[in-house]
């Protein structure tokens, strides 16, 4: 009978222990992702939306200039702060800044040891932003995913993708037509812009036009702000018309798309042809991207990428196994 007991007791002690094993595994796989919004405009609002979407984030606080003063209703559940510095345990900052002040968030959070993503937008500047920002991501042991909207984004994947099934060949990438949020923000930072809208008309073969409504500052001339606005880097490389209107609120639309289009050759074979095509609201697929990129960013070595250097499955909720069984 003892020793039937002690068998017993034995048994209970060894259940209780892998129950909590395995209770404790759980907690660690449940522990949520802290992510902190810098920066809460169009973007920075639909961040929220799809970090409280998400299973395994939570969000850590929101970053303002104005701080906690007027703060919208909803992030009264949230901290607010003027500084990131002000926040507890965040692991990852979501830049929802303007394009050109990227870097400078960036270096400021990446060199206090925290993970990065940002919608950076401006082309010919991806370059030697990820150079700038791994040399610093590298010395911080902490991780940036830079130009993690839709273009450049998960359009840079598809064309990635669409190259290495036709190496040879030509991709054509069609915007809009629709409101392009970072060629607006461009406009507002123009001297004597009270108020701007720019809408991206695609005339085809990769080729846009750029349609651009304002509301004037007083004491401003039309025509030197208009040329201020042409000569900027934004709009340099394309056909622009500027229009001046009394109300720039009645014409905006977050609707935007994209169509891409390669015709190439796969091996020796010739007319190979793929298209691609999206209409979406413009912030609400920024945002979703930012926060996918944000939880790749736990899972990557030090430095600084673009999205075409991520593996997809690392962009993805879930475990690997299973989301393997489901996608392949």
């Amino acid at each position: 009978m003892l020793f039937d007991n002690c068998i017993t007791d034995f048994f209970i002690y060894f259940c209780i222990c892998k129950k909590a094993k395995i209770l404790i595994a759980t907690n660690k796989f449940m522990k949520k992702f802290r992510a902190a919004i810098i920066g809460y405009g169009n973007i920075g609002k639909y961040v929220l939306e799809a970090l409280q979407a998400a299973p395994d984030f939570e969000v850590a606080g929101v970053v303002r200039r104005n701080g906690a003063d007027n703060k919208p209703a909803e992030l009264n559940d949230y901290p607010v702060v003027k500084d990131i510095r002000e926040l507890t345990d965040v692991q990852v900052a979501i830049l929802c800044t303007p394009t050109r002040s990227v870097e400078k968030y960036a270096k400021e959070i990446l060199a206090l040891g925290i993970n990065t993503v940002d919608s950076f937008d401006i082309h010919t500047g991806i370059v030697d932003l990820r150079r700038e920002l791994s040399a610093c991501a590298k010395a911080n042991n902490a991780v940036s995913i830079i130009s993690a909207g839709w273009d450049p984004g998960s359009d840079s994947v598809v064309r990635a993708l669409l190259q290495a099934i036709a190496p040879k060949g030509i991709t054509y990438t069609n915007f809009g037509p629709g409101m392009s949020m970072g060629h607006t923000v461009a406009v507002k930072a123009i001297e004597g812009v009270k108020a701007a809208l720019s809408m991206t008309i695609p005339t085809g073969t990769g080729i846009h036009r750029r349609m651009v409504y304002i509301e004037l500052k007083d004491g401003y001339k039309f025509e030197n702000v208009a040329a201020a606005i042409k000569a900027d880097e934004y709009f340099a490389h394309d056909e622009t018309h500027v229009f001046q209107v009394e109300d720039v609120d009645n014409l905006v639309d977050m609707g935007h798309g994209v169509n891409l289009v390669r015709k190439g050759v796969s091996g020796t074979t010739y007319n190979q042809l793929f298209e691609f095509n999206m209409k979406i609201n413009n912030p609400a697929l920024t945002a979703q991207i930012l926060v996918a990129c944000a939880r790749a960013t736990k899972r990557t070595a030090p430095g600084a990428y673009t999205m075409i250097e991520i593996p997809m499955i690392n962009l993805l909720y879930g475990e690997k196994e299973s989301l393997i069984r489901s996608l392949v």
